[in-house]
């Protein structure tokens, strides 16, 4: 069924009217600012390229759009209407400059998560720099984009992988294989085992993170999160939401080599809490928390003691 949007915009006075994209885009836009969605006209031009085999929505719109363009546009919209992800609806995520496929069961890349990559990646040259070929792990990869955009954007580096959803290892192993990047290892473990990546300890440069963290009592308000993402990857355990972030910062101080630098994504308001579980555990310095592209606190910074 067409959106009533343009239900009424395609017959003028009992007969069909042939609807150009930008109205059909119009239309969408207004079905979705309707239903609430945060980003309607984006995201209805989105499922239009999507339709169109595009990527991105054209500059210069087609002289003739397929025949059955009324009908999947209509279907893609209705869903997203209904509050699923549009990147479950067109299968890919945009992430630093990758185009990362997506699958449902798997968290989907954030474009917040990019500040936390380019932290990682920012240390990672560095070292390069230094003539050394960087050891890199990202642990709760999920799709695995910050191990992939390290890979691709620092030479030499060596980068490692993992995940407690086999799903998502699966996920990132296929986005890899996609661009052409060679991971080290992907691995699927529990963080808190310290026998993951045991061979690595106390030699990585950069352990980067992107853990569950949302508190039990904290269900996120927005459907396409509360109801599409997996709660493996959202709540992170423990009546403040910090357990696996606990477990990360352990497993952290046991891979990194002296002077190595941990990068751990958190929630704006878990910077103290965050800051005093690196000070209470000891062996860090430069403690730091650091924003995300709004501005938000949103990332724990620190080195391994020297």
């Amino acid at each position: 069924m067409r959106p009533r949007a343009w239900q009424a915009s395609s017959n003028f006075l009992g007969h069909t009217v042939t609807l150009t994209l930008a109205q059909y885009v119009a239309a969408a836009s207004a079905v979705l600012t309707e239903a609430g969605v945060p980003s309607p006209a984006a995201d209805a031009r989105a499922l239009a390229a999507h339709v169109l085999g595009l990527e991105r929505f054209p500059v210069l719109p087609p002289e003739a759009l397929p025949a059955d363009f009324e009908a999947r546009f209509a279907a893609l919209v209705e869903r997203r209407r209904c509050r699923e992800p549009l990147q479950h609806l067109v299968g890919w995520a945009p992430f630093r400059h990758l185009s990362l496929e997506v699958r449902r069961g798997v968290f989907v890349p954030r474009p917040e998560t990019e500040m936390v990559a380019q932290v990682a990646i920012d240390e990672a040259a560095a070292v390069r720099r230094q003539r050394r070929d960087p050891v890199v792990v990202e642990l709760c990869c999920g799709a695995g984009g910050m191990a992939l955009a390290v890979a691709s954007e620092v030479r030499g580096a060596r980068v490692y992988a993992m995940d407690a959803s086999a799903e998502a290892t699966e996920l990132t192993r296929a986005n890899a294989a996609a661009f052409g990047i060679v991971l080290a290892q992907v691995l699927t473990g529990d963080v808190r085992d310290a026998t993951v990546f045991a061979e690595l300890d106390g030699t990585v440069d950069v352990v980067v993170a992107n853990p569950p963290y949302i508190p039990p009592d904290q269900v996120p308000i927005d459907p396409e999160v509360r109801d599409h993402d997996p709660e493996l990857a959202l709540y992170g355990g423990g009546i403040d939401g910090l357990e696996i972030p606990r477990a990360v910062l352990a497993a952290a101080a046991r891979l990194l080599r002296p002077g190595g630098l941990l990068v751990m994504e958190h929630a704006d308001s878990q910077g103290r809490a965050a800051r005093d579980e690196a000070h209470a555990r000891g062996g860090w310095e430069q403690v730091r928390t650091a924003p995300d592209l709004t501005g938000r606190d949103r990332m724990l910074v620190a080195r391994r003691a020297l």
